[in-house]
């Protein structure tokens, strides 16, 4: 695309992003747009290098392509030497989450010390401040951003907040879901006081805070957050060059005439098996459709107890955690995809069913991209019932589902490009 040539659209933009969070949406965003100064994130494997060979396939997902060029600083080794020191220690959940945290913030701002910037470069340290010839913007993500950020602000720097999540009212959420079913609950624990602590100063030094759903925004508000500093900026997805080449040729979703025992309806539930996802209320309306034609599959790391109890007699298939690649095949072969979540900062699985044409039932607690009897069902609440009747007013019409098929389509509010122009005008205002 075309690029600009003004000096407000030049800003440099140094990304801290710790994992692989929405495929490297933000970066890859800024690239296009020549903002990108540097990434920093905790691991990044190339194919053809040393560590994607001694990894396996735990790693494969820390490489974009479309960052092959870019200045990528990753801190391999010690994140292996981390993780290693977390499981011999026995740690914790909540200690390892913010240790890792905690880890991450002080390997970025040693890098930040250690490199200066001049006109989008990286440069040695022997080159002091006064030779940089402009102030770039430092985005980190929510409870990774407090240390690079207070480096930021002595330097004078423009700051940028990614919020994942809608905060502590997520966790009051949660919470209220724990109190109702306590029994699959596990060792869930509230988050360490500290931990809210380090995030409210975190908004405090933010310059702008960018929010991904109108849910996540209103749950801040409700947990004290400046509502001047809040910018709604949606996720973004691409399917990938090769699977696009082959979605372009693919005929439409094929449903039959109607549902039967042998080829029930397929329902697909991808992402963290948990109480926040909705995952009890979905097995129990598993378990009421026990005698209808379809079956519910569920895919991702599984973090509830007793699942049997809830799914018994039902027509539930078990995959655990998946590949990207796996996760694209089981997109192709769902019938729809079904996200009853109590709360979601956005959904990504949403962009990513859309662009396989894969109609959804979503509640309205994410991301806004399911337009209700267009591209799917919205859920008045997420609860048994109504995802039971969702469900079984699917397997009727099977007629409805290819008309929501149809519809299923990636709208250009939530592509790259898109959030190219945002942070773009986000970083013009920020000026």
């Amino acid at each position: 695309m075309s690029r600009s040539t003004s000096e407000s659209d030049r800003m440099k933009w140094i990304c801290c992003q710790l994992g692989a969070r929405e495929h490297y949406a933000i970066p890859r965003a800024l690239l296009r747009r020549d903002m990108l100064s540097c990434l920093l994130t905790d691991a990044w494997v190339p194919p053809s290098s040393y560590f994607a060979k001694v990894s396996g396939s735990r790693l494969t997902d820390r490489f974009h392509s479309e960052l092959g060029d870019a200045n990528v600083i990753s801190f391999n080794s010690s994140l292996i030497l981390f993780e290693l020191l977390c499981r011999i220690r026995r740690l914790g959940e909540w200690k390892t989450i913010i240790g890792r945290n905690r880890w991450f913030q002080r390997k970025v701002v040693s890098s930040l010390h250690r490199f200066q910037l001049r006109k989008g470069a990286w440069l040695p340290r022997s080159f002091t401040l006064s030779t940089i010839n402009s102030q770039p913007i430092l985005l980190s993500y929510s409870y990774t951003a407090l240390e690079p950020f207070r480096c930021a602000k002595t330097r004078g720097w423009k700051t940028v907040l990614v919020q994942i999540d809608p905060g502590p009212e997520e966790e009051r959420i949660v919470a209220e879901e724990i109190a109702r079913v306590p029994e699959l609950a596990g060792g869930w624990q509230r988050a360490p006081a500290e931990y809210w602590a380090s995030w409210r100063e975190e908004c405090s030094l933010a310059d702008a805070i960018i929010v991904n759903s109108e849910w996540s925004r209103e749950g801040l508000l409700r947990s004290g957050a400046p509502r001047e500093k809040l910018n709604l900026i949606p996720l973004a997805y691409e399917m990938p060059e090769v699977r696009r080449q082959k979605s372009e040729v693919r005929s439409a979703r094929a449903y039959p005439e109607r549902f039967t025992r042998e080829r029930p309806m397929r329902v697909l539930f991808l992402g963290q098996v948990n109480l926040r996802k909705g995952v009890a209320r979905l097995l129990e309306a598993a378990r009421i459709l026990h005698d209808a034609p379809v079956e519910f599959w569920m895919i991702g790391p599984v973090q509830i107890h007793h699942t049997e109890n809830l799914t018994k007699n039902a027509r539930v298939k078990w995959f655990g955690q998946v590949t990207r690649n796996q996760a694209a095949e089981n997109y192709k072969a769902a019938d729809i995809l079904i996200l009853p979540t109590l709360s979601d900062g956005f959904a990504i699985t949403q962009l990513e069913a859309q662009a396989y044409g894969l109609p959804i039932i979503s509640s309205r607690f994410c991301g806004g991209v399911v337009e209700n009897n267009r591209n799917g069902i919205l859920l008045e609440e997420p609860n048994a019932e109504s995802i039971t009747n969702a469900i079984r007013d699917c397997i009727a019409n099977p007629s409805r589902l290819r008309r929501f098929a149809a519809a299923s389509r990636l709208p250009n509010e939530f592509t790259i490009d898109a959030l190219a122009q945002r942070l773009q005008e986000l970083g013009s205002a920020l000026q």
